[in-house]
């Protein structure tokens, strides 16, 4: 191989890295917002008072 083809082999590599490290940034950042939406929403849906009395009938 001469010194072209492996610069453009390298070059290539590192442009796939850098793709893929771009992406992985994409889906952690998508998937700390999903976590934070599904706190956010548990948080909503918390009620104290439910289960506290009981109505009993003889």
């Amino acid at each position: 191989m001469d010194i072209a083809a492996i610069s453009t082999v390298m070059n290539q590599n590192r442009l796939s890295q850098e793709v893929s490290i771009r992406v992985l940034k994409m889906s952690n950042d998508q998937a700390s917002q999903i976590g934070q939406d599904i706190i956010k929403m548990m948080e909503q849906s918390v009620q104290p008072n439910l289960g506290g009395n009981i109505d009993i009938k003889l």
